[in-house]
């Protein structure tokens, strides 16, 4: 239900019993038991599962229901836990790329949650300046000033200067050049793009 994160949040009983449950998704234990245990599940964060692609968009969920530093929270603890330079640095089949895929929209700090929107949503960059160099010659840069290994909440937001106090972000804002300037912090703000937003 990408496409309907609303209806999605209001059935689960609104937007604090949902983000309950989903909390509850990373903190379970992640023990498997029973007769017909699958071989084949890996990249487990409690009941999480980031080696399964299809759950790539769950920690941005967080976002759509007005917690967007847990979205931050999960996504740098995702991309701390499940990505190395190993030989299975990957917890997942590659896929076609998504696995990696996933890391480097959310290692700039952006992911398309639903790409059917035309939106991406904003998460917790580990770089201090990504630059996306587009078709036009133009460029978008996200920018994360202080951030670091502690560092990985938002603390405010501009988009071409001017405040940006939103968890999405267009792609017609993005092709139009720009940059998005995040500064970060070591504590949550719960102020910052806790806003409802059209899609």
């Amino acid at each position: 239900v990408l496409h309907d994160t609303d209806n999605f949040i209001a059935l689960h009983g609104g937007a604090e019993p949902f983000t309950e449950m989903l909390e509850q998704l990373f903190t379970e234990s992640s023990e498997i038991t029973g007769e017909h245990i699958s071989n084949d599940i890996s990249g487990l964060i409690g009941q999480y599962a980031h080696g399964n692609e299809p759950s790539h968009h769950i920690a941005y969920l967080f976002n759509r229901a007005g917690k967007p530093w847990r979205t931050q929270y999960w996504i740098n603890q995702i991309l701390k836990t499940q990505y190395n330079t190993t030989p299975n640095g990957l917890s997942g089949n590659e896929d076609a790329g998504q696995m990696s895929a996933w890391y480097v929209w959310s290692s700039m700090g952006l992911y398309p949650f639903n790409p059917a929107s035309a939106t991406y949503e904003i998460g917790s960059p580990v770089y201090e300046k990504s630059t996306i160099n587009l078709p036009s010659g133009k460029t978008f840069t996200i920018s994360a000033a202080g951030v670091s290994e502690d560092n990985f909440y938002i603390q405010s937001a501009t988009l071409n200067g001017e405040a940006f106090n939103q968890t999405s972000i267009t792609h017609e804002q993005i092709t139009a050049g720009g940059e998005l300037k995040l500064v970060m912090g070591a504590t949550p703000n719960k102020n910052w793009g806790v806003a409802a937003q059209a899609e």
